[in-house]
């Protein structure tokens, strides 16, 4: 049932009745709505009503039914009749369309509302996480030109396994052996890449590798990682209040964890100055720690990391210094033309002449498996007995 069905002024009077009393929509009381503007329908009709009302007011409106697909990733509104969702192969329209802009208004008003944010003409912008997970952002004209800009990213309850990124092309035929190998060897790493990559999809799948005896906390400005083990501890941000008290920023939620007696230690995604407390900590005795990085190539990441340092007060040698004790691997992750997220290329760090870290190539995507770069010797090295003799 829809509004166009019912009559948008019906559905608005009804909606507005039912704010104005704080009553549920029930049948029930949408029946009694109803009938308080006049209009007899059929018990169909009046279940149809209650349930749009439904999802508007304590669902996510005409998102749900694409929210609710478990191949959905990503729901993106551009506009009331653009939007748009990523099942993993690129962005596709969908059929789906609010009634007008406001509806897309209110909709990621009451969203912000219920993750705790405040998001209006003042802060016309928000970047908060929902009840179940799914990350949400918001943009309110003006500043979003024409309509609210609404984008919504899945987090599923459950971690792939790496069989089942293997099957769907993230990791090539025989990655997974290497990839175990390289938990077991309590190597640290990062993976990298762009945004909706999946570098954190990947990261929560290595993480349900690491022994059932081994605590792992996380620490992350928004919880998305949702690793299959049975000890992890999670922590989480938060902004500022409205009086600009309470925040909690994931520098000190990497100080925190230090505390907390971690098998390995991972940052969800190091963007600040945060990094210069997880390589402290890294070089520290705290192996297979990880975490994951924004980065066009895994070569440019430590010009990516030497950026964070410096703004955090770390000159370009003592970065490169803590970095070379502090990680030995890079993952890097890529989303090709058609959609499909997979890694890439795989890289050790060494020092070079001038003690600057520098990636080398080790194992790079092939369609039947890993093809091998000069940097593989250093790299079996590394994983040692961890990864047999079948490679």
């Amino acid at each position: 049932m829809s509004a166009v069905t019912t009559g948008g002024g019906l559905l608005d009077a009804v909606r507005q009745r039912l704010a104005e009393s704080g009553a549920e929509p029930t049948p029930a009381r949408v029946a009694a709505a109803l009938r308080a503007q006049g209009r007899l329908l059929g018990d169909t009709e009046v279940l149809g009503v209650a349930e749009e009302l439904r999802c508007e007011l304590v669902g996510t409106g005409p998102l749900e039914s694409l929210l609710a697909d478990p191949s959905v990733t990503d729901v993106l509104v551009s506009a009331p009749d653009q939007v748009w969702v990523d099942r993993g192969g690129g962005l596709e329209p969908t059929s789906v369309s609010f009634a007008d802009a406001a509806s897309v208004r209110r909709l990621a008003q009451r969203l912000a509302a219920v993750a705790g944010r405040r998001l209006d003409d003042a802060r016309p912008w928000v970047d908060a996480r929902l009840p179940d997970g799914t990350r949400m952002h918001a943009v309110l004209p003006p500043v979003a030109v024409g309509s609210t800009c609404l984008s919504l990213r899945v987090v599923r309850p459950k971690a792939f396994s790496l069989a089942e990124l293997t099957a769907a092309g993230t990791v090539p035929p025989g990655g997974e052996r290497v990839l175990r190998a390289l938990i077991e060897a309590r190597l640290s790493y990062v993976i990298s890449g762009g945004t909706g990559t999946g570098k954190t999809t990947l990261l929560s799948s290595l993480l349900g590798l690491v022994g059932g005896r081994e605590r792992i906390v996380l620490a992350e400005d928004s919880a998305e990682l949702r690793p299959d083990h049975p000890h992890v501890v999670r922590l989480e941000g938060r902004p500022a209040n409205q009086e600009g008290a309470g925040l909690v920023t994931l520098r000190d939620l990497v100080r925190q964890a230090l505390r907390m007696r971690p098998d390995r230690l991972v940052v969800g995604e190091v963007r600040g100055d945060e990094v210069t407390e997880l390589l402290a900590a890294l070089n520290t005795g705290h192996e297979g720690g990880c975490g994951t990085l924004h980065a066009n190539t895994a070569a440019d990441v430590p010009a990516r990391l030497e950026a964070l340092g410096t703004a955090a007060g770390l000159d370009r040698a003592a970065l490169h210094s803590q970095l070379a004790a502090a990680l030995s691997v890079v993952i890097h992750l890529v989303r090709d033309r058609s959609g499909r997220r997979r890694i890439a290329e795989v890289h050790v760090l060494e020092r070079d002449d001038a003690g600057l870290v520098v990636p080398v190539p080790a194992l790079r995507w092939g369609a039947e498996g890993f093809a091998y770069e000069r940097g593989w010797a250093r790299l079996r090295r590394l994983l040692g007995e961890t990864l047999g003799d079948a490679l």
